[in-house]
């Protein structure tokens, strides 16, 4: 039997990277090993340009704006080769950030031939002086939670967030084009009080949105203070130094938020943060994808089967089935079980630095991933759906027994008013409806029966399971923007 580990390209170990890859790659430029790399390189390029424009090494040369721009060009350029170049280093170093050192250094001896804006910089470019300056004063971690905030920032602000802010558009617009269409509740799994289909929408847009404003209020805190977040390296090599300033200025200088207390690493408190976020996204986004598929179930939604693209079953062929749900239900599940483990694993570190984050924070794509994957499912589910507006009255002139409600806390109302005859008004509903089939002619017979002041007898004769839906389609309005 062929080796398939033997193929190339290589073949994808899971899913994302192999079946689901067209869905989940925009984050191959954010969360992959190599964006990774790049960010790093980003780094070290900005605390480069940042030191040496800041004066602080005596004696170290002033950059060009030329200088500067070919320094930016090298992460703004990575690519496939460079992806390779960095790979071989690392084979040699057995070291990833050393790796990403060495890697720069190469670009500043290739400097002088570099063309800068149509002309090479020359031999007498100051870049080549600068080998002794790259990752100065540095431990790997000040890199490495630079280039992870960077990162992570990106990928939620660039692809997470638009596609989550889309699927929650897609129900507020579906939640105000039903706002007025009554439908039956089931709490507990039994009829109850009637309600309207976009009210009930309206619910988890709202509740998705307000998990929205967490994961856009969050903050990617960051530090670059030495091996042991004392500046120790920095004061022995450079005493006259702001060291503090710097160290502030140059992080928030990344559009990161400063931490002036940390260990050798960054805590990662604001990770777990982000994450509960996103979490709490997800589990609130797979509480709609198993009601949704229930309402399918039910009959309450027709799938449409041009927008739905799918076969039903492979035996079966009257069978649509209701797969984009049941792929998002799947996908939450797996997203939030990758962000709870990294929640609790990043921020515990054994005293000063142990290595557990440098492997658990490689599977923060995976965990966007599978979410990633889950939007873009419970999206084309949606937007397949139609809403089968004769199931829906069907079922509400099928449960006239819900009104036992109203008419009991009217009576309650009334004998508070003064009207007599109200008594045990819940006893007398609950002989009427529990357990019994209860008709629109049995249920207007029993408040004909009651001898309610006129005007109220009208009103509740007038009520039906359909009409009972309270405020329900004002409700709509409320969903938060």
């Amino acid at each position: 039997m062929h080796n398939l580990a033997d193929i190339q390209p290589p073949i994808a170990l899971g899913p994302l990277d192999g079946r689901y890859h067209s869905v989940t790659a925009p984050l191959v430029n954010y969360l992959s090993e190599a964006a990774l790399n790049r960010a790093r390189i980003t780094v070290e390029v900005e605390w480069l340009v940042f030191l040496l424009d800041r004066g602080v090494l005596a004696g170290a040369p002033s950059l060009s704006d030329a200088e500067v721009k070919y320094l930016r060009s090298v992460p703004e350029n990575f690519g496939a080769q460079d992806v390779a170049e960095l790979a071989q280093i690392e084979a040699e170093t057995k070291h990833d950030v050393k790796a990403v050192e060495y890697y720069l250094k190469r670009r500043l001896d290739s400097a002088p031939n570099a063309q800068v804006d149509g002309t090479a910089l020359g031999e007498q470019t100051a870049l080549t002086q600068l080998h002794e300056i790259v990752h100065i004063l540095c431990t790997s971690e000040d890199i490495n939670n630079l280039a992870y905030a960077l990162m992570v920032r990106d990928a939620v602000y660039d692809v997470w967030l638009p596609s989550a802010r889309a699927f929650v558009d897609q129900l507020k617009e579906l939640a105000t084009e039903h706002a007025d269409q009554p439908m039956l509740s089931h709490t507990h799994g039994q009829t109850a009080t009637p309600t309207t289909l976009g009210k009930e929408i309206a619910v988890f847009a709202h509740r998705l949105t307000r998990q929205l404003r967490a994961v856009e209020r969050a903050e990617y805190l960051g530090k670059i203070n030495g091996a042991t977040g004392t500046y120790g390296a920095h004061t022995a090599a450079v005493p006259g130094a702001d060291w503090i300033t710097l160290s502030h200025d140059f992080v928030e200088g990344l559009g990161l938020t400063w931490n002036p207390l940390t260990t050798q690493i960054e805590s990662h408190d604001w990770m777990a943060e982000l994450f509960n976020a996103v979490a709490r996204f997800n589990r609130i986004a797979h509480n709609l994808a198993t009601d949704f598929w229930t309402y399918i179930s039910m009959g309450y939604f027709h799938q449409n089967l041009a927008a739905q693209g799918s076969t039903g079953s492979s035996t079966m062929p009257h069978k649509v089935n209701p797969i984009r749900f049941e792929n998002a239900e799947a996908n939450l599940e797996m997203s939030c079980a990758v962000l709870d483990t990294l929640s609790a694993t990043l921020i515990t570190s054994r005293m000063q630095r142990d290595l557990t984050d440098s492997t658990t924070q490689r599977n923060i794509g995976v965990a966007f991933g599978h979410s990633l994957l889950a939007l873009a499912n419970l999206r084309r589910g949606v937007a397949g759906l139609d809403v089968n507006k004769e199931r829906l009255a069907e079922d509400l002139d099928n449960a006239w027994e819900v009104l036992g409600e109203p008419i009991q806390q009217a009576m309650r109302a009334a004998s508070i008013a003064g009207a007599t005859g109200m008594a045990n008004p819940y006893e007398r509903l609950k002989e009427l409806t529990r357990g019994h089939r209860v008709s629109a002619s049995d249920m207007q017979d029993f408040i004909r029966s009651l001898g309610m002041p006129g005007e109220l007898e009208v009103r509740l004769l007038e009520l039906s399971p359909a009409s009972y839906t309270g405020l329900a389609s004002q409700l709509v309005q409320f969903i938060e923007e």
